[in-house]
């Protein structure tokens, strides 16, 4: 799913575009491109070499034949070279665009009247040189991968660049706001296919790397970090963590790749040879080291798998000594224009080969020839050690720590401390946002984006939002308006305060909210690790069974709901919590909960038999006791304005929670709860992947219908992940439960081998959820006629049932990436048909932006 980060990026630069037109002409530069045939199939010829005479200026074919140089070197030759193809040279114009087409012929050997061509035949494996050659090169990767010693240590380098890429010709100056012009002006050069960029981000850092093969571990300690520092807008660290997420490192011996949060097959995996063709292309020299280069693409183009060249030493080893590679750009990955992976290898100890230089850079963008961002991902290793036993302890605790260096901030000390240099543009750069931050236009136009992309205004000491709630409607309450804001560590790096007032015009009730919340840590409570105590009064409605992820119920758009939505609870509540999360990610809060619950609506408490009329009483009292333990190993996130986001990975997420409810705090019931929930990720490589959550809940004691289990229901027309989409609310209460939720993406598998649909870059998904559960004698109404009855409709028809029969079942099919930006299912109930305005099928929409 693309992450928060790449939507406020996105988002960034389409409003920068709307200000600024591009800073630079083209006027002196050598433009050429084509297209490359073979003359005998008249089909494409892809990665043919293409180099301009008496220059280094050169580039290779797309996987479609396609090519492009954009050069400022003068050069009047223009070259095509390819294994098995006459070498062909054509005259260019320097300082001119020009399109040439190129039509390479096979290579024939004439001898005498007899002429032999290269006989055409299709690929297989069998006797197949490269085939042969891959096979050596995948039984000696646990000799040749690092990762296999016992122990290694090394320094590391890294610098994270993104940068406006693709601007378009001309400029004018009197179109750019000031604030924007010193940026603006700030063109870096350096890349190898001729493209300019504008940098904007920039990050730095360095670093001790550990690793230990058993039990597995590596730990990273940081000495310095420079940065540019956007806190005020923009949190650095969940913006790393983002990147960091998009640019996992690759190591080429694994049989999975992860990248852009998706999986590849490696071209070096042990089922490799089944996906992949492999050619022998040629001998060469790298680094004073003699390596048989091997070209590699997918069988089929449409599966996510690489294409590239391997450098393989032409020993015994067979050793990856180099790796140039980039994915076909008709798979289905949204948003990317362009890829390319550099890794190169170094023999250290005389023996083991390590990672030296890897350079990972993305193109991502709408569409071809629109403006996007570039961005890259450069790390340099050096000074490794291999197999000096270290100590255990020095792998406890979190994986990434910081360890305190003087001068770090220095540029001397960065000039010491960078393999590879920063461009002039890339050096530049933290001078001029420095300068950028102190103008008035810039902070306005700053607060404007985060407006858009956070749904908050930013005020200095006080921020107003979310802007998203100050609308919404229901039945009960009618139309609602709400105002609100929440304090911030300008004002105060210690206490934050929260509040909002909400009244609904069909109610003509006043609602209203007061948090404060304090750090115990001394740092922002919206950032992790968080260690706080929070005390919060709130009297305001709940709709039974709705609970929603990441987003706010007084949505307008979640406003629109279908069936009957005519109950709610009133809660005044007073909340005390302390949240205490440890580095190691795994977190508890302890707390207490006293809540004075009335219904609303179409809803009473009380029964027949034991009130008298009108049968029913105005609240009841909740007085609580809770514990919440969650452990999510590894995990990352995105830390924005209103609510922390998770980045799914595959590693799990574990809840855990306890709730005492007894008379002894004035509560109206006895009763115990416990909840298990346990989530994860399941990648399955060129299959896609699957979200698999389970969970789990009992209640020991005898408590009335508001105070069961009730499932998260849906009846909005936004498809919601973690709700039950065809399910009413408060359709069901359960006093033990169990569920299980499924959703499979197929990244495309299917539709990418359908020739029309291909091109539309659609995604299946499927999706099964279950929900067992039942009510034991004690909290059956019917049976318990001290509790209160189940709610009903306005004929009196009960609406709330158990779950004792069978289990609730509804399962999807759909489309995701539908114009890029939305999801559709095609969702079916299976069970409980005969419940009280409910349908078998029913289609939802959800707003979803993925790559």
């Amino acid at each position: 799913m693309l992450n928060k980060l790449v939507f406020i990026t996105l988002v960034c630069f389409g409003t920068t575009l709307i200000w600024c037109q591009p800073v630079y002409s083209q006027n002196n530069n050598t433009i050429i491109s084509g297209k490359v045939t073979a003359a005998d199939t008249k089909g494409f010829l892809p990665y043919v070499t293409i180099i301009l005479e008496n220059t280094s200026v050169g580039t290779v074919s797309s996987i479609n034949g396609d090519y492009k140089i954009v050069t400022t070197s003068t050069s009047y030759l223009i070259t095509f070279s390819f294994v098995g193809y006459e070498t062909e040279s054509r005259t260019i114009f320097p300082g001119k665009t020009q399109i040439i087409d190129m039509e390479l012929h096979p290579t024939s050997i004439e001898i005498g009247e007899v002429q032999i061509k290269p006989e055409k035949r299709s690929y297989r494996n069998k006797d197949n040189p490269a085939v042969e050659l891959i096979a050596k090169v995948i039984d000696n990767k646990d000799l040749n991968n690092i990762d296999e010693q016992k122990f290694y240590r090394s320094e590391k380098y890294e610098k994270i660049v993104f940068s406006l890429s693709n601007l378009p010709e001309g400029f004018k100056k009197s179109r750019l706001p000031d604030s924007f012009e010193i940026l603006f002006n700030n063109v870096d050069s350096s890349r190898a296919d001729g493209k300019k960029n504008i940098p904007m981000f920039i990050k730095e850092s360095q670093s001790e790397v550990f690793f230990r093969k058993s039990p597995k571990s590596k730990k990273e300690i940081i000495k310095a970090e420079k940065n540019l520092n956007f806190d005020e807008y923009i949190d650095n660290k969940g913006l790393t963590a983002n990147i960091k997420y998009l640019y996992q490192d690759i190591n080429i011996y694994d049989n999975d790749v992860f990248f852009l949060s998706n999986k590849f097959l490696s071209p070096v995996a042990f089922t490799a040879p089944i996906f992949y063709k492999y050619f022998i292309v040629d001998t060469s020299m790298v680094d004073d080291e003699k390596c048989i280069q091997l070209f590699f693409e997918p069988r089929n183009k449409a599966d996510f798998l690489f294409h590239g060249f391997l450098f393989i030493t032409d020993d015994s080893l067979y050793a990856i000594k180099k790796v140039d590679m980039s994915f076909n750009k008709g798979i289905n990955i949204d948003w990317v224009k362009d890829v390319r992976i550099i890794q190169d290898f170094k023999k250290v100890n005389g023996r083991v080969w390590a990672l030296s230089h890897d350079d990972v850079s993305v193109d991502f963008g709408i569409a071809k020839n629109m403006v996007g961002f570039y961005g890259q991902r450069e790390l340099d290793y050096s000074n490794y050690s291999v197999n000096d036993p270290m100590s255990d302890t020095l792998f406890d605790g979190r994986l990434t720590a910081t360890k305190v260096v003087e001068n770090t901030q220095l540029s001397e000390y960065w000039d010491s401390a960078r393999i590879s240099p920063l461009t002039k543009a890339q050096s530049d750069l933290y001078g001029i946002v420095d300068s950028m931050k102190e103008s008035a236009g810039f902070k306005r136009r700053m607060n404007i984006i985060m407006l858009v992309t956070t749904d908050f205004l930013n005020l200095g000491k006080f921020e107003i939002g979310p802007v998203g709630s100050f609308y919404s409607f229901n039945e009960i309450e009618g139309s609602r308006f709400k105002f609100g804001g929440r304090t911030t560590e300008v004002l105060s790096k210690r206490l934050y305060a929260d509040s909002y007032i909400a009244y609904g015009f069909k109610d003509q009730q006043l609602k209203y909210n007061l948090g404060l919340t304090y750090s115990l840590n001394g740092k922002s409570i919206y950032k992790f690790p968080v260690k706080s105590v929070r005390v919060s009064y709130m009297y305001d409605t709940e709709t039974p069974g709705q609970l929603l992820q990441y987003s706010t119920k007084d949505n307008l758009f979640l406003s629109f709901r279908r069936g009957v939505d005519d109950k709610m609870f009133y809660n005044r509540s007073l909340k005390v919590e302390y949240l205490n999360e440890f580095e190691n990610h795994f977190s508890y809060a302890i707390g207490y909960n006293l809540t004075e619950q009335a219904p609303g609506g179409n809803m009473t408490f009380g029964n027949d038999e034991n009130l008298p009329l009108p049968n029913t009483i105005p609240y009841i009292n909740i007085s609580e006791v809770f514990l919440k333990l969650r452990y999510a190993p590894k995990e990352e996130f995105y830390q924005g304005k209103l609510y922390r986001s998770p980045i799914t990975s595959k590693y799990p997420t574990i809840l855990f929670q306890s709730i005492l409810g007894s008379e002894n705090l004035q509560n109206d019931y006895d009763y115990q709860k416990f909840r298990l929930g346990i989530s994860k990720r399941f990648y399955f490589s060129i299959l896609g992947y699957t979200d698999v959550a389970a969970e789990a809940g009992k209640i020991f004691g005898s408590v009335p219908f508001p105070l069961l289990f009730i499932p998260n229901a849906n009846q909005t027309y936004s498809y919601q992940k973690s709700s039950y989409n065809m399910m009413n609310f408060l359709e069901f209460a359960s006093d033990h439960y169990a569920s299980l939720n499924i959703d499979h993406s197929f990244n495309g598998f299917f539709f990418n081998k359908i020739p029309l649909i291909k091109k539309l870059k659609l995604r299946e998904v499927a999706t099964y959820k279950m929900l067992y559960g039942g009510i034991s004698s004690k909290n059956d109404p019917s049976l318990n006629p001290s509790l209160f009855r189940f709610p009903t409709d306005k004929l009196g028809s009960v609406t709330t049932f158990s779950l004792d029969e069978k289990p609730y079942i509804e399962a999807s099919v759909g489309v995701s990436n539908l114009f890029k930006i939305f999801r559709i299912d095609l969702i079916k109930r299976f069970t409980y048909l005969n419940n009280p305005n409910v349908s078998s099928l029913g289609v939802r929409v959800q707003f979803r932006l993925d790559i």
